[in-house]
């Protein structure tokens, strides 16, 4: 019985090695496996980047270089409203897609005296605490219950810009599957012009969330403005003051012209025709120089047959 034993014990031994061997090597081709297909799925990533930075006519590369900081936002209400038509806003997904549209339209909302701002009075609440924070805070904040606006901060106690179009520039297919996740099943395709005309719309075709409500523009990793490489700043004479709009209920502030859009920009939310013709008329006479003044403007006393 004991050599039996001894045997067993001995027989034992010599297998022992051999499943070792065994299951190294079955560990070392599931790790060789994992490699590979982590190796596929980054080529893969590596692809689709190649791909969607082919695609970009605007940009073709991936760096920060063009991006704005905290001087850009530190300045007056309506001249950074004024400063961000022409400026880029994007936006990095969680696959790493990058989603860009150029501004176009903006709305100055200057606080304190300003009636039709959320901080008006000076009124800080939970909600619009975001417009008395430094320049360049997001303040994302909903309306109707169901959609949202996405507002920067700026120069002044509680003031901000709301941003209203944006021309979408790349990303553009992801932005449609984002706006008609929103929309009735079977609805018309949107145009591309129609992706973001409009402050809730540019908020869904980005993907900007509520959670992005007090974040920092100018150093978020998931939202930022940047200059647009291929044009310089909006000229004056192209950028269009006119009313706000949705915000009728506050007498003579509703009057105020502290909405600014680039004049004959067809992803614009809404042309005021009448502030157009304003500004047209305003440039023409700014134009002018001496040779073009009538004589009789010149020689008021002189008195003609």
């Amino acid at each position: 019985m004991a050599g039996r034993k001894r045997k067993m014990l001995a027989l034992a031994a010599a297998v022992a090695p051999e499943q070792s061997t065994s299951t190294r090597n079955h560990s070392n081709r599931t790790e060789l496996n994992r490699s590979t297909t982590k190796q596929k799925k980054h080529s893969k990533c590596e692809n689709a980047l190649n791909v969607e930075t082919e695609r970009s006519h605007y940009f073709t590369t991936n760096d920060l270089q063009h991006r704005l900081g905290e001087d850009f936002f530190n300045q007056p209400c309506i001249s950074l409203a004024k400063a961000f038509l022409g400026k880029v806003l994007v936006r990095r997904c969680a696959d790493g897609t990058e989603l860009r549209g150029r501004i176009v339209e903006t709305e100055a909302y200057l606080g304190g005296e300003d009636k039709a701002s959320h901080s008006a009075g000076g009124k800080r609440t939970e909600r619009n605490t975001a417009m008395f924070m430094k320049p360049g805070t997001i303040y994302v904040y909903p309306i109707y219950g169901i959609y949202l606006c996405m507002n920067v901060s700026s120069e002044g106690e509680g003031a901000a810009v709301l941003l209203r179009s944006l021309e979408p520039l790349q990303g553009q297919p992801v932005m449609r599957e984002l706006r008609a996740a929103r929309r009735k099943e079977g609805a018309r395709q949107l145009k591309n012009k129609e992706l973001c005309n409009g402050p809730s719309k540019l908020c869904q075709a980005l993907n900007i969330l509520r959670c992005f409500d007090r974040r920092d523009l100018a150093s978020d990793t998931e939202v930022w403005l940047e200059r647009d490489p291929d044009i310089g700043p909006a000229k004056p004479q192209d950028i269009i003051s006119a009313p706000r709009i949705g915000i009728e209920s506050h007498g003579e502030w509703a009057k105020k012209p502290w909405r600014f859009y680039l004049c004959g920009h067809p992803c614009v939310s809404v042309v005021n025709k009448e502030a157009e013709r304003q500004s047209l008329s305003g440039n023409a006479i700014n134009n002018l120089d001496s040779s073009d003044v009538p004589f009789e403007t010149e020689q008021h006393n002189v008195k003609r047959p």
